[in-house]
């Protein structure tokens, strides 16, 4: 697990600067505390930063060919490369190392682009081939690790695993993409390839980039499969499958030359994970997890009842509200980029309890869009049926029924939950989606953005990554909805959290469900054998019945929540006031200071829950590069 930056010279331009390869680098010394390492010439620089996880004496980078012509900076792991490498060595070629990382060179040297065709991992590397005077970037299928990227004025291209080593270099303008403002308030994240900063990109999942003659190209090389014509397969059949096929990600998953470990949340995912792995390992495995005073919130007996029946050494942190609203202060030192989800905090504060004794984690993450796991896909099933009431009982009776249950702080409690669904279930599916799954609106936009600001972005600018999913199509809808969290939610908003917080405690996480070829496998089962009624996982909990407790298999989809509408009245109430001061934002000339006023009064009082619109709001306030 490494960072990775680099820098092309234009042609005919000015030379690559090594000390400004090396500055990005610093910037991401978290991602890689163990070793750096820099390829330098006039025309490139490839620079790293070294998580040692693999090979751990001679995995140095960047790495090169028999004769030095392609060199390679990596992020990430190859699960394959044993064998790809056995490829290698019967074609001839010469490896002088044990790493994942030189199978690249070789396998480019054969295949060229198509090289990541064979990967089977997570990835975002870095290739220059100097005989071409040609810099090839890639990330992998489903988003586990990160690549930004832009193309300067005078011509010359940077590239790093993090926008914070970017905005190292005084040429990268500091300059507010307001369309990817747009997007990140209606989905509290910014999808690929935007970045809240104008000109500075990231690589979408399953894309490749290749750089030459001073200019840049994009391809895809992979996507999600179209389910066409689901499989014949009976319930037993395909968990047959499954849990072998999730034996093997496991499997080599546990790869590692470190001390290894789980997260175990005591949902059916991460116990899936422990579970196997503990069949794998052929010793105690350790698991980690953390406990909440906050009971509503809490899962810690959970993932104990599963640490017991499966025998782990379990670690377990108690975490109070003093130490997470802490945290608070530490995010934008987490992220390059602001993130309405919450839980970053308790999956940093987590990361930071397992580094103590690990270096490698395995999670559950994946597993919830690929088997549907979340409620909302059953709740869209219900609005169909909703939206067929007659009117009058819908705006007469029910909506203004749920407008006036009282308001909780409690996580996912019952009038949080009927109020998004009432305000999302009359529009059409893919919008109807983002309102149930985001934070501001359209409407609320208008409300809260000033007009100028509002009007240089139309909506269908900010909702173009939904706007299909609104067409006909022969899917079923909860399925259409499963591949858009796929590609968009999970990619964007899960994975870019589990990375920035595991990584800024030098944890290397691993993700079992997100194996391209189990993924492709999920996406060719029918629907009916995940989602049955309100229950998900079907296939997954007929898989695990004789490897986990029957009340972990019936448990409902709880998530890793935080008390965050009770902090916003309380801890965090000096903060938000300060941060959402009138005066901050007439000076910042993007938000209307009375609607931020009213949606703190409002919940402050208790009148409204608020949370996720306020929440999406400091944590942008909070992002280093907001405008002051």
């Amino acid at each position: 697990m490494c960072g990775i930056v680099g820098m092309v010279a234009p042609p005919g331009g000015a030379p690559v600067e090594g000390e400004r390869v090396r500055a990005m680098a610093r910037a991401i010394v978290h991602r890689g505390p163990d070793d750096e390492g820099f390829y330098l010439t006039p025309r490139v620089g490839l620079g790293m930063r070294r998580l040692s996880i693999i090979d751990l004496s001679t995995g140095h980078q960047p790495i090169g060919n028999e004769d030095g012509s392609l060199q390679v900076v990596f992020n990430g792991e190859i699960y394959n490369y044993r064998s790809l490498r056995e490829e290698l060595l019967a074609r001839g070629h010469q490896l002088r190392t044990a790493s994942d990382t030189e199978v690249l060179v070789h396998l480019y040297e054969d295949l060229g682009d198509d090289l990541v065709t064979r990967l089977n991992g997570m990835f975002a590397f870095a290739l220059w081939d100097e005989r071409r005077r040609r810099l090839l970037l890639a990330r992998d299928r489903m988003g586990e690790k990160p690549l930004y990227f832009t193309q300067l004025a005078d011509g010359a291209f940077l590239f790093a695993s993090e926008l914070k080593a970017l905005a190292t270099d005084p040429r990268v303008e500091r300059r507010l993409d307001l369309r990817a403002l747009r997007k990140y308030l209606q989905y509290e994240f910014v999808p690929a390839p935007h970045t809240m900063l104008a000109g500075v990109y990231k690589l979408p999942p399953a894309h490749r980039l290749i750089v030459e003659e001073g200019s840049w190209r994009m391809e895809r090389y992979w996507q999600l499969p179209d389910p066409g014509e689901p499989r014949p397969i009976s319930l037993a059949a395909a968990a047959e499958e499954l849990r072998e096929r999730l034996r093997e990600a496991v499997r080599i998953r546990l790869i590692a030359d470190v001390p290894l470990g789980i997260l175990l949340s005591g949902g059916i995912d991460s116990s899936t994970v422990a579970a196997l792995a503990c069949a794998e390992a052929g010793q105690r495995v350790e698991t980690f997890s953390i406990a909440f005073a906050e009971k509503s919130f809490d899962e810690s007996a959970h993932a104990r009842r599963v640490a017991a029946h499966l025998g782990t050494h379990h670690h377990e942190a108690i975490v109070t509200e003093q130490e997470m609203l802490a945290t608070v202060g530490r995010i934008p030192a987490l992220l390059d980029e602001p993130l309405g989800d919450a839980s970053l905090i308790p999956t940093y504060l987590l990361s930071e309890f397992t580094r103590r004794d690990v270096t490698v984690a395995l999670g559950g993450d994946g597993g919830d869009e690929l088997l549907a796991g979340y409620p909302t896909y059953f709740a869209h099933r219900l609005a169909e049926s909703y939206r067929r009431l007659p009117s009058w009982m819908r705006r007469g009776v029910i909506e203004p029924l749920v407008a006036r249950l009282p308001v909780s702080t409690a996580n996912l409690s019952f009038d949080f939950k009927a109020k998004r669904f009432v305000q999302g279930a009359a529009l059409p599916l893919g919008m109807r989606h983002t309102v149930w799954m985001g934070s501001f609106t359209a409407p609320q936009q208008a409300r809260l953005l000033l007009p100028e600001i509002a009007a240089t972005v139309p909506d269908e600018e900010v909702y173009d990554e939904i706007l299909p999913y609104d067409s006909p199509s022969p899917l079923d809808p909860v399925e259409r909805m499963m591949r858009l969290d796929a590609g968009h939610y999970l990619s964007e908003g899960v994975l870019v959290k589990v990375d920035r917080a595991s990584m800024a405690a030098s944890l290397e996480t691993r993700a079992p469900f997100l194996d391209h070829t189990l993924v492709e496998f999920l996406c060719s089962l029918p629907l009916s054998l995940k989602l049955r009624g309100s229950s998900g996982k079907m296939v997954l909990k007929e898989a695990m019945r004789n490897d986990l407790p029957a009340s972990i298999l019936a448990r409902p989809k709880k998530g890793f929540g935080m008390p965050v509408a009770q902090w916003l009245q309380q801890g965090l109430r000096p903060l938000v006031r300060e941060t959402l001061s009138p005066d901050r934002l007439r000076r910042q000339g993007l938000f209307s200071p009375s609607d931020v006023a009213r949606l703190l009064a409002e919940h402050e009082s208790g009148q409204a829950d608020h949370r996720k619109l306020l929440w999406t709001l400091l944590m942008f306030e909070l992002w280093p590069f907001a405008p002051k």
